[in-house]
C-alpha cells in the first residue's frame, strides 16, 4: 500500500471499536482524526494510543444535523484515501463527497448502507452517498444485496461485518471449560437463558419473561440471566414477581470481566434478545452461546446475519410471545449437542466478525481501485 496514503475520521471515539483502529493504525498507513462528541458523557479512547493520531474535529451541531470543524482541509492534504462513516446528518461528509473527484479523493463510507425499508427521499439520500463514494464498507450481506438491488455495482461494496475485541476474548475462549455456574445458583438442572447487555425498552426484555413463563404453564421450566443493568430494570423485576417466576430469574447486574462474562455466555444454552440484536448476538457466539431474535430483518442490526437457524441460534416472529415461547423449545428439543453448537458459533466469528477479517477487508478494497 505504498502509493496510498489514508486517513480515517469519526465523530467520535467508541471504545468497543478500539482493536479494529488500533489495528489499521499498526498495519496500514493511516492516521486518525475523531470527533469531539462524547455520547453518553464517556470519555474517550486515549488517543496516545495511537501511534497516529493527528487531532480531533470539532463537532458543530446546526440542529438536527453537524459540521466537523476542519474535515474539509483533508481534500488539502496528501491524504489519497479517506474512510469515514457514511452519516446522513453530517454535513461536512457530504460536502467531502461533492468535492472529492475533483481533488482526487478516494472516499470510503463504512456504514449500515441500507435497512430495506427505505422510500422516498430517504432511499434518495442512501443511494446517492454511495454513488458518491468510491468505495462502501458495510456490516453485513444483507444491506449489500439491497443496494445491489437498487444499482449499486457489487464490486463497489465490500462487507466488513463488525467485531469486538476479538484478541483479548480468544484467549480466554480457548482457556474455558464447563462448570455449575448456573446449578450453583439456581439450585436445578433446567435449561439457562441469558442476555447480555443494557436493560432498555428496546431490547423488549419482558418478552423473554412472558414466553418463559408460557412455557413454565405447559411444563417446561427455564432459568433466565439478565448480565447488565438499565432503565427498565425495576419494572422486570416487578414483572418477575407478577408471573411468580423469582426462583428462575437471576439479575446479576452489570459485568465488566471479561472471563466472567465468557463463564456466563459459555455455560448458557441460549441467547435471547428479543428487540434488535446487534453486538449482544457477536459476543454470545464469541463465547459458544447460541442466540434467538426476531425476524423482522429491515428493523434489525446488522448482525443479526451471525443467526444461522439451526446451527448457532434461531428467529421468531416479532413481537410474537407464543412463537417466542416456540423458539426456544424447538431449539432445546432438537439442537441437543451443546459442543457441536460452540463450534458453529467460533466459526462464524472466526470466519467473520473479527478485526483481522476487516483489516484484510479494507487492504483488499483500497489495493484494487
Amino acid at each position: 500500500m505504498q502509493s496510498h496514503r489514508i486517513c480515517f475520521f469519526n465523530r467520535s471515539t467508541i471504545h468497543y471499536r478500539k482493536t479494529i483502529w488500533l489495528l489499521m493504525d499498526r498495519e496500514l498507513p493511516c492516521d486518525f482524526y475523531f470527533g469531539d462528541s462524547r455520547p453518553g458523557k464517556i470519555k474517550p479512547i486515549p488517543y496516545e494510543e495511537f501511534e497516529h493520531f493527528k487531532g480531533e474535529f470539532h463537532n458543530v451541531s446546526i440542529g438536527p444535523f453537524y459540521w466537523q470543524k476542519g474535515a474539509m482541509k483533508l481534500l488539502q492534504s496528501e491524504y489519497t484515501d479517506i474512510i469515514t462513516p457514511g452519516d446522513y446528518y453530517c454535513l461536512s461528509t457530504w460536502m467531502l463527497l461533492l468535492r472529492a473527484r475533483r481533488k482526487k479523493k478516494n472516499i470510503y463510507l463504512w456504514t449500515h448502507g441500507a435497512y430495506g425499508d427505505e422510500t422516498g427521499f430517504k432511499k434518495w439520500i442512501a443511494l446517492k452517498s454511495k454513488k458518491l463514494a468510491k468505495g462502501v464498507f458495510l456490516y453485513g450481506n444483507y444491506a449489500k444485496g439491497i443496494l445491489e438491488k437498487w444499482g449499486i455495482p457489487s464490486e463497489k461494496m465490500f462487507t466488513i461485518y463488525n467485531s469486538l475485541s476479538y484478541d483479548e476474548q480468544l484467549p480466554i475462549r480457548n482457556a474455558i471449560q464447563p462448570s455449575a455456574l448456573y446449578q450453583e445458583h439456581f439450585k436445578n438442572d433446567n435449561n439457562n437463558i441469558v442476555f447480555i447487555g443494557r436493560l432498555t425498552a428496546v431490547k423488549k426484555l419482558d418478552q423473554i419473561l412472558k414466553a418463559v413463563k408460557l412455557l413454565k404453564d405447559d411444563g417446561v421450566s427455564y432459568n433466565v440471566t439478565f448480565i447488565g443493568d438499565g432503565v427498565v430494570r425495576e419494572q422486570l423485576e416487578s414483572l418477575t414477581t407478577e408471573l411468580g417466576l423469582q426462583d428462575s430469574v437471576w439479575f446479576y447486574g452489570a459485568l465488566y470481566d471479561e472471563k466472567k462474562i465468557a463463564e456466563f455466555l459459555y455455560n448458557a444454552d441460549l441467547c435471547v434478545s428479543p428487540g434488535n440484536v446487534g453486538l449482544t448476538a457477536m459476543h454470545a457466539m464469541t463465547f459458544g452461546c447460541p442466540v434467538i431474535s426476531h425476524n423482522s430483518f429491515p428493523k434489525q442490526m446488522p448482525e443479526f446475519e451471525a443467526i444461522e437457524p439451526g446451527n448457532t441460534g434461531a428467529f421468531f416472529k416479532e413481537n410474537d410471545i407464543e412463537d417466542l415461547a416456540r423458539a426456544i423449545k424447538q431449539w432445546s428439543d432438537t439442537c441437543d449437542d451443546r459442543e457441536a453448537v460452540r463450534k458453529a458459533c467460533y466459526k462464524v466469528i472466526d470466519e467473520k466478525y473479527n478485526p483481522h477479517v476487516q483489516i484484510e477487508t479494507i487492504k483488499k478494497a483500497i489495493n484494487n481501485q
